[in-house]
């Protein structure tokens, strides 16, 4: 069956007079009594191929099947195209068709339909324009992921989704288990007995590859991991997911210079890839969407991130004189409201800020001198805030274990992980990307659930 060329390729063709076979999905049909115009598209590109039907060359009924949304293959004579818009057309000699569609019921017309409407229908909004694009450039911006750490020489890991550790320290997990809970197995203690469960110990769904990743590149030095991740944070907003996914390098033998030296040339290469790879759904998104998004994506790859610390970038926003809705001090995690003021309003760039406040990060990251900050980055990026969060690692075992004690991390859970301390111990860093919150960026999106495929959120399992 697949004796067909790409959409794609043929629109770029000058093979003139050439036979060629098409199968793709019906967008539009538009006849008159002796001639019909069929639109397909199969995916490859934004655009359609426009099929052009002699109506007394086809059965009356094959004709009527053919509605919007129905599967078909078209084989004809490539030709230079007479209308505008195009520079190719099909002058149709044969059609299949494959099933039909019932054109009353089809959910997806020649109109407008709102992105809360698709995400009602998302088994078929990968067949309008907008989510053709999103997925294409989701596409794109994975293999670019690859693509860069593998010409770096990173290694590429395997973390598990199913973990006995909280990476966090959050608690907002999901747990995995094959006891039945209606009648579970219980402790002298009347607690969960989960030594009879599958794992013989209480299990969840992963919120982050990196304490595994890290072990890696303990041996590997430069490794990265990108995979699912989950989070049972009942947060309804438009920048959260259950299920997502994140990008986690970890390497051996960097501080935390090298790793903002990382992390900016990875973001650049990433977006200008999307520049130099998926401009006609770029340039699609930046006219339905977002009108400054191209110009914004060309800003960032030219623009050198400025990097500041934590305590400066408070004072900047104490010092502003604007009213945020959250107040500013020192010690509090920086809100959104707070991260975008700096990067559109203040800089007007990209930002990197370090040295946080320990007391509102996580057990694992380097200590300063101070005794009261850690050696943590945030990436901050317009229309997105936090982008990136990473750190160097605590490399020290000592200090490691008092801050678990600290945060009531108990030993035992984590030894495999106090070893790698134990056993070898260097400096090395790495940080999280949100896939999610990238494409995002890239896309000009204003909702998360609109850049992956089938979003999970509270209340929300379908497809």
């Amino acid at each position: 069956m697949r004796n067909s060329t790409k959409i794609k390729s043929l629109l770029q063709s000058t093979e003139f007079d050439s036979d060629v076979t098409i199968q793709g999905w019906v967008r539009t049909k538009r006849s008159s009594k002796s001639i019909s115009f069929i639109a397909v598209n199969d995916g490859s590109t934004l655009d359609n191929i426009q099929a052009i039907v002699d109506n007394v060359n086809f059965d009356e009924q094959t004709l009527k099947n053919i509605t919007t949304g129905t599967g078909v293959k078209i084989s004809g004579k490539l030709t230079k195209s007479q209308g505008k818009g195009q520079s190719v057309e099909i002058h149709a000699t044969e059609i299949k068709v494959f099933g039909t569609t019932d054109s009353k019921t089809y959910p997806l017309q020649k109109k407008w339909h709102t992105l809360e409407f698709l995400r009602d229908i998302a088994h078929l909004r990968p067949r309008t324009n907008t989510f053709g694009a999103i997925l294409r450039l989701r596409h794109a911006m994975a293999f670019a992921i690859n693509k860069y750490f593998n010409d770096k020489g990173f290694y590429y890991i395997h973390t598990p989704i199913i973990t006995g550790s909280d990476a966090e320290g959050a608690g907002e997990m999901f747990r995995v288990t094959t006891l039945d809970m209606k009648n579970p197995p219980r402790t002298k203690k009347g607690d969960i007995d989960y030594s009879k469960d599958f794992f013989g110990q209480e299990t969840n769904l992963t919120v982050s590859g990196q304490l595994e990743a890290e072990l890696a590149a303990l041996a590997l030095s430069e490794v990265y991991t990108f995979g699912p991740t989950f989070r049972a944070e009942n947060s309804n907003t438009s920048r959260h997911l259950a299920e997502f996914w994140m990008v986690e390098p970890e390497m051996a033998f960097y501080d935390i210079h090298d790793d903002m030296d990382l992390a900016e040339d990875f973001l650049k290469y990433l977006v200008k890839y999307a520049l130099d790879n998926c401009l006609n759904d770029l340039q699609f998104l930046n006219k339905m969407f977002d009108k400054e998004l191209i110009e914004r994506l060309e800003s960032v790859v030219k623009t050198d991130f400025k990097r500041i610390s934590y305590t400066e970038a408070v004072d900047i926003l104490v010092n502003s004189g604007h009213k945020f809705e959250y107040a500013v001090e020192w010690g509090i995690d920086l809100q959104s409201e707070h991260e975008r003021y700096l990067v559109e309003q203040h800089f007007n760039c990209p930002v990197m800020l370090t040295d946080y406040p320990k007391d509102i990060k996580a057990f694992y990251m380097k200590q300063n001198d101070d005794g009261k900050t850690v050696r943590a980055l945030d990436v901050l990026f317009p229309m997105i805030g936090e982008i990136i969060g990473g750190s160097q690692r605590e490399e020290d075992l000592e200090k490691l274990q008092k801050r678990m004690d600290e945060m009531n991390i108990p030993h035992e859970e984590m030894w495999w992980f106090l070893e790698t301390r134990k056993y070898g111990s260097v400096p090395h860093s790495g940080f999280g990307l949100g896939f999610e919150r990238l494409m995002l960026f890239v896309s000009g999106m204003k909702n998360i659930r609109d850049v992956i495929p089938f979003p999970r959120t509270p209340n929300n399992a379908k497809f």
